[in-house]
């Protein structure tokens, strides 16, 4: 029986991550993944639907500039296929090079089903064959798939779900989008971008990004709506069928009415679910919580070899995450004195129209925990970058605490390169830093982060431009609870 130091099932970003990782401590390691290296992370998940968000960014700046529309399914598909091309044959050179080149022959890799049969013996069933290793340590990181529910007849044809876009063989005439959540109206912004698709998007409550702070959601909201999406607010979905090969389906408002509407296609986004059921756990000693997910302490799971990282926890379910939280498990198995995960503070981003970018605490979050904060926000029309782009929609928010350090306490960015101004502001909350750094320093020039800086000058009370002239696009208040007092600094 071959044996190895370190055995990770799943080669998605989380897997990926931890078996590089332990090659760095010298370790031996088998990486098993049963379908594509990649994983979701990859195929059908954030490089597959982020391409398709840029091809409909380019395809809607030309449809404005020129009134001219060149989208297509196939050239959407290209350009997507491409990019899951590039980064495959990266993956799979570098595991090639690295089980054939290297002196020490650390990295291996099997295409197969894995399973436990206890703590350290792992079965592999493969096309042909099977075989079973042992691993002194095991990381689990088998990913996640949509979820779906018995009422609603996913084929991944008429009605699908992120899997089955893939399957369209154009571009529809009409698409309703169920989920209005971040990957629901993601998907809405990529089909409404593209000019050809009436795009309908559920929404339960009055707004869409319930968990997002009003403005962040207002703004997105309103730009659907701009772009043609027709939101469904305060609805429900009653009944969902495929008839004469398209979509029916009733929602039931909050009221009480009933309203009927026929689509081509439905993209049902309602969550994930995690990858766990062919692993056989229980025969590790791996429990499950009662949502079905991996119980873990810190990536270590109810078995004292076995770690887990990515979508099967209950943390953020994010490739970032994933693939930290891989390396982290790697690092607590052979390294000393490694620093517990932190979640707190994670930076995100939600590529909308416009993107949104955040990080650490929202308004909401101190509406939520009774916390006073001090809170600057300037309108994307004040920045000179912004305007040089013609890409004055949007803001940047600064949350910082109400007391005299004015710590750094959150973020949040709407608008063109929000993603990209994002990191700075979070690694001063990660090191507990306050403003002063971000006021004084010397930013580029002309750039969007000169944004930020005049957030936080605002907070000083020495900005260039003040809130008390442009009050309606320049903010600087107190937030106690749903009261907001002006800080008038001139």
């Amino acid at each position: 029986m071959e044996r190895y130091d370190l055995c990770v099932i799943g080669g998605g970003p989380s897997g990926y991550a931890a078996a590089m990782r332990a090659i760095d401590f010298g370790k031996k390691v088998l990486l098993i993944e049963k379908d594509k290296i990649g994983g979701a992370g990859l195929y059908n998940g954030a490089l597959w639907s982020k391409t398709m968000w840029e091809y409909s960014q380019k395809i809607m700046q030309i449809r404005q500039e020129t009134g001219k529309n060149h989208a297509s399914f196939e050239g959407m598909m290209k350009m997507t296929d491409e990019a899951l091309f590039d980064r495959k044959f990266q993956m799979t050179v570098h595991m090639k090079l690295l089980h054939e080149e290297t002196e020490s022959k650390l990295f291996n890799y099997e295409k197969g089903k894995a399973s436990f049969i206890d703590q350290h013996q792992i079965h592999i069933q493969k096309k042909n064959e099977e075989r079973i290793v042992y691993a002194e340590h095991v990381v689990i990181a088998t990913g996640s798939r949509p979820r779906k529910v018995d009422n609603i007849p996913v084929d991944e044809k008429t009605i699908v779900t992120s899997d089955g876009i893939g399957n369209f063989n154009k571009l529809p005439e009409s698409l309703v989008v169920v989920g209005a959540g971040v990957i629901g109206c993601e998907f809405a912004t990529i089909f409404s971008n593209l000019g050809k698709t009436k795009v309908f998007l559920i929404d339960k409550g009055d707004r869409i990004l319930p968990f997002e702070d009003e403005d962040v959601a207002l703004t997105v909201m309103g730009n659907l709506e701009k772009n043609g999406v027709v939101i469904h607010k305060n609805s429900s979905l009653n009944k969902i069928e495929i008839i004469g090969g398209r979509v029916h389906y009733e929602l039931k408002y909050n009221n009480g009415t009933l309203e009927s509407f026929n689509v081509e296609h439905a993209l049902i986004s309602i969550g994930r679910v995690p990858n766990v059921e062919e692993l056989n756990l229980s025969a590790a000693g791996v429990e499950l919580t009662a949502s079905g997910y991996v119980k873990e302490s810190d990536t270590l799971t109810t078995a004292p070899n076995i770690y887990v990282a990515g979508d099967l926890s209950a943390n953020m379910a994010l490739v970032n995450v994933g693939e930290r939280e891989g390396r982290h498990a790697v690092a607590r198995i052979y390294g000393n004195h490694v620093k517990p995960l932190v979640y707190t503070n994670i930076s995100t981003i939600m590529f909308l129209n416009p993107e949104v970018a955040s990080v650490g605490m929202g308004e909401q979050d101190a509406i939520d925990k009774c916390i006073s904060v001090k809170v600057a926000k300037i309108d994307y029309s004040c920045i000179a970058r912004a305007i040089a782009m013609r890409k004055t929609n949007g803001f940047f928010k600064i949350i910082v605490s109400n007391d005299a350090e004015m710590k750094l306490l959150g973020m949040r960015a709407v608008g063109e390169h929000a993603s990209s101004a994002i990191q700075a502001v979070a690694y001063l909350i990660h090191t507990n830093q306050g403003i002063e750094e971000l006021a004084v320093m010397m930013h580029p020039h002309p750039s969007i982060i000169e944004g930020i800086q005049e957030c936080v000058r605002m907070l000083l009370g020495k900005s260039i431009y003040k809130s008390s002239v442009f009050k309606d696009k320049l903010k600087c208040y107190v937030r106690q609870q749903d009261v907001c007092i002006p800080l008038e600094r001139l």
